[in-house]
């Protein structure tokens, strides 16, 4: 698995049917999961972290041109060395990030679940995101990632799926009943302003799961491409129905007040919305650890051959794990942390190297369709990252920092195209936050 080789893998052939595989039978046995494991796998992945794309099988079909079975491997037989030092790092830091912003993502929202409990005062440290950073990440995020088979995690990402559903339910009625009474900003239906390279690496972000996917197909009975192309198509359904359920709605709700992460956008007072914060909590909590593991193997692969014993697996999770808690209790600002990211690494793992690792591998002529495909998305991912860099840097996203918004307050509500009584507005708030119940 790592750069020397260590391990068999399959010769590369020009031809392979349904039947042949991209790992060794004895590498998985006893590790596998069923088809609809590895869906919820590769949906919690996307969901936690975005929408797969053509690239991913890209990914597959090289790998079965090179014989090879990781990303790792597949870079280092296309371009050597140095091509695999450079997705090491990339394969390494895009996870490491994620887990930054899982934990941000966690102190913020389960913050405002807790300072609804009744006689809690919301100052107090007890409830504070620092300390819910530190906690979950204790007693949840670091005893999930410390398994050593990702195929273990198929019922926990179940549960996350779930719970985007009832978490999409909820958004979806707050576009109903609370978007009318929120101000549209200036220019709120403009397609694109000069700022959507930006827009395009929050997506890239949003979009990969290429950092993991050999993991996931790695975990299959029996896997091939054809299943693996399967698992994609169903996967890719069920992420993209929810993740533009949920842009759309966010949008229209918020408009230009929309923040990194959505629920900062919605008041503390809103019960219904109290729970789909939690909901929201427990859901990042479930992903965290599929980057862990991603993280993990990239440090085994370029370190250790592989191969990591009980107390280096240990040891090595505790490092990262805490590393990455660390330096999600210096940041609160979501949305800068995913601009670079994506930019930085989801764009090339998306775009730039999975394309011309394929051009490089493939006899297919130069007018086969996943050449084509190819050929287009190596300069769109080397323009996004170069471009998204600049404007991430330059132009950063406002930030709410944790605040709440303006027009949660009933002082703040005239800014919105309704005249009502103080006593009228507090009443309709309070109806408000019941009524989806009714």
């Amino acid at each position: 698995m790592g750069y020397p080789g260590r391990r068999p893998v399959i010769p590369p052939q020009s031809h392979r049917d349904d039947r042949e595989t991209l790992v060794s039978e004895h590498k998985h046995k006893g590790k596998t999961c069923r088809q609809s494991a590895a869906v919820f796998n590769v949906v919690n992945s996307i969901i936690g972290s975005g929408i797969i794309d053509f690239s991913l099988i890209l990914l597959i079909k090289g790998a079965a041109l090179s014989g090879t079975d990781t990303y790792q491997s597949l870079v280092n037989r296309t371009f050597g060395f140095p091509g695999y030092l450079l997705l090491s790092v990339l394969q390494f830091l895009y996870p490491f990030i994620a887990m930054i912003s899982y934990n941000i993502i966690t102190g913020d929202t389960l913050s405002k679940v807790f300072q609804r409990i009744p006689g809690v005062d919301p100052e107090n440290l007890l409830i504070g995101r620092h300390l819910i950073i530190v906690l979950s990440t204790v007693v949840f995020t670091l005893p999930l990632s410390l398994y050593r088979d990702i195929a273990k995690l198929g019922k926990i990402s179940l549960i996350s799926t779930v719970l985007t559903t009832l978490i999409l339910g909820i958004v979806v009625a707050r576009v109903v009943s609370l978007g009318p009474h929120i101000p549209k900003t200036e220019d709120a239906w403009i397609f694109a302003k000069p700022n959507a390279v930006q827009a395009v690496g929050v997506m890239s972000f949003a979009f990969i799961c290429h950092h993991n996917c050999f993991l996931v197909y790695g975990s299959l009975e029996e896997p091939t491409v054809a299943k693996w192309s399967h698992i994609i198509h169903v996967s890719t359904l069920i992420s993209v129905f929810i993740s533009i359920l949920f842009a759309t709605c966010g949008y229209l709700t918020f408009t230009g007040y929309t923040q990194g992460d959505l629920f900062e956008n919605y008041c503390r007072n809103d019960d219904l919305v109290t729970f789909g914060r939690f909901c929201y909590g427990v859901t990042v909590i479930l992903t965290y650890p599929i980057e862990c593991f991603v993280t993990r193997e990239v440090i085994a692969n370029v370190f250790f051959g592989g191969n990591l014993s009980s107390v280096c697996h240990i040891i090595i999770t505790v490092v990262i794990i805490t590393v990455a808690t660390l330096v999600s209790l210096l940041i609160d600002c979501l949305g800068i942390v995913l601009e670079l990211n994506g930019v930085l690494c989801a764009a090339p793992l998306i775009f730039i190297i999975p394309s011309a690792c394929y051009l490089k591998l493939s006899e297919e002529p130069r007018t086969h369709s996943d050449k084509i495909m190819s050929c287009v998305m190596l300069p769109i991912g080397a323009v996004v990252m170069a471009v998204g860099f600049v404007m991430a840097v330059t132009s950063p996203q406002d930030c709410s920092h944790g605040q709440e918004m303006f027009y949660c307050s009933p002082d703040n509500f005239s800014l919105t195209n309704i005249s009502i009584s103080h006593f009228q507005l507090t009443t309709q708030l309070s109806i408000l936050n019941v009524s989806i119940f009714q």
